[in-house]
């Protein structure tokens, strides 16, 4: 149980300064993922998505080190979030609006502080903070603890998408309403702003 975490929300311009702290993230979380999880190719896609309107990062943090974080954006009308997106489809799935989905890029905890709640923190953190209509993330089919809990919070598996990038898996599209949740039991939860 954690007693010092720290659950902050930060737009992309006060997420600048953690820059270098998120990829050490996300490489020590995908340590042993392959290739594909790289420095270079996750500072270019910040790069992508951080300028995007309404982008949102929900950092965990204890004794000031940063532990985990969620991150995502409302889908524009001319995203290309869906290419790739396989059929058959609900007729209307990829169209919209700038209101109508939120997209959660990542979630990722450091690995010696999975499986201790945080994941869901942040995951609940955010989710209880958006507006939309419904919210989607990509999942691989192979990462079955992943697909698991993404189920047990509420998630539906649609159709599956492969991007048009080189050499991209192909993921589960996940939908979700968003509602508010239950407070996860992870300790005191300090909420900074």
């Amino acid at each position: 149980m954690l007693e010092n975490l720290q659950v902050r929300h930060y737009t992309a311009e006060q997420a600048e300064d953690l820059l270098d702290q998120l990829v050490d993230v996300y490489l020590d979380a995908h340590a042993e993922d392959g290739s594909l999880y790289n420095a270079d190719r996750y500072r270019h896609q910040l790069a992508m998505h951080m300028p995007r309107a309404g982008w949102q990062l929900v950092a965990a943090t204890t004794d000031g080190k940063l532990v985990g974080y969620i991150y995502g954006f409302p889908l524009p009308t001319d995203t290309r979030w869906w290419d790739g997106i396989q059929k058959p489809i609900p007729e209307g799935f990829t169209s919209e609006d700038g209101r109508r989905t939120f997209a959660i890029s990542e979630l990722l905890v450091r690995r010696a502080w999975q499986r201790q709640g945080i994941a869901r923190a942040l995951h609940d953190e955010l989710m209880s903070s958006r507006a939309e209509e419904r919210a989607t993330l990509l999942v691989r089919p192979d990462n079955t603890a992943a697909r698991n809990v993404y189920r047990s919070w509420g998630w539906q598996s649609i159709t599956t998408l492969q991007p048009a990038w080189e050499n991209a898996p192909t993921f589960l599209v996940l939908v979700r309403t968003p509602q508010p949740n239950p407070p996860a039991r992870v300790g005191r939860i300090s909420k900074d702003a």
